[in-house]
């Protein structure tokens, strides 16, 4: 068999077939962490807290860093400060993990600048969304994601998110995007899980939930992880959900699922990343608050926050 060994060693994108499209390389199994971007009481990036968080998530288990991606506010970014966090989280993380780069856009030319740019910092992959506002066509989304994809040499991780984009990407799509050699997984966040099974049926692209509480149906269906939220402050209970589920270990991964997800319904009572920075904020860390047009929360939100942390020992966990 050493003559399958040296193959496999030498194996790229495209070197074998698998249902008809090339053999992939998974990017992680796990945990994701869509990490915040922690902001200075002026709304500048707080490089110093970011690089307490991002040693924090390696320390606690996370498998994999997506950075700015919705969580991480890119879309209040200009292209300078939005390559340079790119940038910050590269050399911060020194390979020990890979980072996933948000780069997507609703302009295909600027998907572009962003994407090649990031891949030259070092990003080990792309998370490319579905164009917003001006959404597109099937046939237009299999356009811009190729396009993306043939400018850079890494792997992609496509992003749907209709509730977000209003741009809802179908099946048949997915079996065409699935045959670029580049694009090799989606974060599935758009909670149809019939959908999510023809993906897994249908095409080999490596699925992860882009929900925090759909990780054990998506794992049911194969699916390799997912790209969480809820980590931000609890990587290793997510990266044990996924992995007790892997061993085979359902009911324990079900435990952590079931004891969490009071926790993960409060940090989605308010917009994508608001509550979850107010809970770093809680927890002990200074993510700050996000940017405008996004605001803080409520008294009464931020108290029923804190009475969904308090059972889990994350109010003033961090010193």
């Amino acid at each position: 068999m050493k003559w399958l060994s040296c193959l496999l060693q030498r194996a790229t994108w495209t070197d074998i077939s698998v249902k008809g499209y090339p053999m992939k390389k998974t990017i992680f199994t796990g945990v994701g962490t869509a990490i915040v971007t922690p902001m200075n009481a002026d709304g500048s990036i707080n490089y110093d807290e970011f690089g307490k968080l991002i040693e924090f998530q390696i320390a606690n288990g996370a498998d994999a860093l997506v950075v700015c991606g919705t969580t991480g506010e890119a879309s209040t970014m200009p292209d300078e400060e939005h390559l340079e966090c790119i940038g910050y989280a590269i050399k911060k993380v020194a390979h020990r993990v890979p980072v996933i780069a948000g780069t997507g856009a609703n302009d295909t030319a600027h998907g572009i600048r962003l994407s090649t740019a990031a891949e030259k910092l070092g990003a080990d992959a792309l998370l490319q969304v579905t164009p917003y506002y001006n959404k597109a066509s099937q046939r237009g989304l299999v356009k811009h994601f190729t396009a993306i994809a043939n400018s850079v040499k890494i792997p992609i991780i496509l992003y749907n998110v209709p509730s977000r984009t209003g741009c809802n990407i179908s099946i048949d799509t997915y079996k065409e995007l699935a045959k670029v050699p580049n694009i090799v997984a989606t974060k599935e966040a758009s909670g149809n899980m019939s959908l999510a099974a023809e993906i897994a049926a249908y095409t080999d692209l490596d699925i992860y939930s882009g929900n925090d509480d759909q990780v054990l149906p998506i794992l049911s269906l194969g699916g390799k992880g997912v790209i969480s939220v809820t980590s931000n402050l609890m990587p290793m209970e997510k990266h044990d959900e996924v992995a007790l589920f892997n061993e085979g270990k359902v009911a324990d991964a079900l435990a952590i699922q079931a004891k969490i997800l009071a926790f993960e319904k409060a940090l989605f009572m308010d917009v994508n990343p608001i509550p979850v920075k107010e809970a770093l904020n809680i927890m002990g860390f200074k993510a700050g608050e996000c940017r405008l047009p996004l605001c803080s929360m409520s008294d009464e939100q931020i108290a029923k926050l804190r009475s969904a942390m308090e059972p889990l020992g994350l109010v003033g966990k961090i010193k």
